[in-house]
């Protein structure tokens, strides 16, 4: 048997494929708006960024707005018990909606 890859980008060939409309880089627009801080966002990685991108692992999180770093945001979410942070400049952020009540 083969031994398998313990590479940085192993195992993710469906989630950093695009489809057939979504091909090449997205428009400007995309990565042009804005959050305020305390939002809650959707991370979806962008596989034509030619500037890197964080772990594929992290596709598909919801992350709250930290505060801005630049032009990027900076964002925290949990990864597993611990709290992690990120700069989005390689990522869509979409919005997430409204932070669940907390029930007392």
């Amino acid at each position: 048997m083969v031994k398998s890859s313990k590479g940085f980008r192993s195992r993710t060939r469906g989630s950093l494929t695009k489809e057939v409309r979504e091909r090449g880089i997205p428009p400007v627009t995309s990565f042009l708006q804005t959050f305020e801080t305390g939002s809650r966002v959707i991370v979806r990685l962008e596989a034509s960024d030619p500037r890197g991108m964080p772990h594929p692992r992290y596709q598909g999180r919801v992350a709250v707005v930290v505060g801005r770093v630049g032009r990027a945001f900076r964002i925290e979410f949990l990864d597993g018990n611990k709290k992690k942070q990120l700069i989005a400049n390689a990522v869509h952020l979409l919005p997430a909606g409204p932070a669940p009540e907390a029930h007392a």
